[in-house]
């Protein structure tokens, strides 16, 4: 495990990433979804692609990361981008699950995995917008010790900065990046998921020219389950990019 101090937006973020199989020509970047740890994603994929140098990181705001700032997902790609400057990693692939996934696809990588990925906005449920209008009452009048009571499960005991940029990237729409992007996908996505619902990887898959759809059986994790299989189809869309 190493940290690196990344300046952006005048602020500094202390980025703890883990590099395995040190030698490997070929760079996969593997980021993990909101509220979990690059030790989380390792756990699942480090065993396999061994002939990639997997570069595990925890996103600003997560595990031994820093995040002094609120920010979105396009400041996360960039502070990520920089940190792969420093350590001289390549696109070659990025992986990225759930809010990772939206991180992975700003990275424009040449090969996109994406795993349970964000990025399709759904319209909020009444009962949402009923929680997300008492928040904001709450905080307008000097009230906001007990927003607890109506914020997601997700955004709870957060610090300010991170929940500041969960609502931020809550609200994210990337349809149109998903349609700019012009490298090879490989989508995964759980039947039983209702986080990121399969409709949202069958958009995706519609949206990117190049990509293939995947579907498990399973919930928002099903990759836990499924990595070696997961890791076998990488292996195989990253070599038919070989020679291109």
């Amino acid at each position: 495990m190493a940290v690196k101090s990344i300046q952006y937006l005048q602020h500094t973020f202390d980025i703890c990433y883990e590099i395995l199989n040190p030698e490997a020509k070929v760079d996969i970047i593997i980021l993990h979804g909101w509220g979990a740890n690059k030790e989380f994603m390792k756990n699942s994929f480090g065993s396999y692609m061994q002939g990639f140098r997997h570069i595990y990181i925890d996103l600003p705001g997560f595990g031994n990361s820093t995040c002094p700032i609120a920010l979105d997902t396009k400041n996360v790609a960039r502070i990520v981008e920089l940190l792969m400057i420093h350590i001289n990693a390549k696109k070659d692939i990025v992986l990225g699950h759930s809010f990772g996934g939206k991180v992975a696809l700003i990275l424009d990588p040449k090969v996109l995995i994406l795993i349970a990925s964000a990025g399709i906005y759904r319209n909020k449920s009444l009962i949402v917008k009923l929680k997300i209008a008492a928040t904001k009452f709450l905080n307008y009048f000097g009230l906001s010790r007990f927003r607890t009571l109506f914020v997601a499960e997700d955004a709870k005991k957060l610090s300010r900065p991170m929940y500041e940029t969960f609502k931020n990237v809550v609200n994210e729409d990337f349809r149109d990046e998903f349609s700019k992007f012009y490298g090879k996908a490989l989508i995964c996505f759980a039947k039983e998921d209702s986080a990121t619902p399969l409709s949202s990887g069958k958009e995706m898959s519609k949206l990117i020219k190049d990509s293939r759809l995947e579907v498990y059986e399973g919930d928002h994790f099903f990759f836990t389950k499924n990595a070696e299989n997961i890791a076998k189809k990488s292996e195989e869309t990253f070599l038919t990019t070989l020679g291109n």
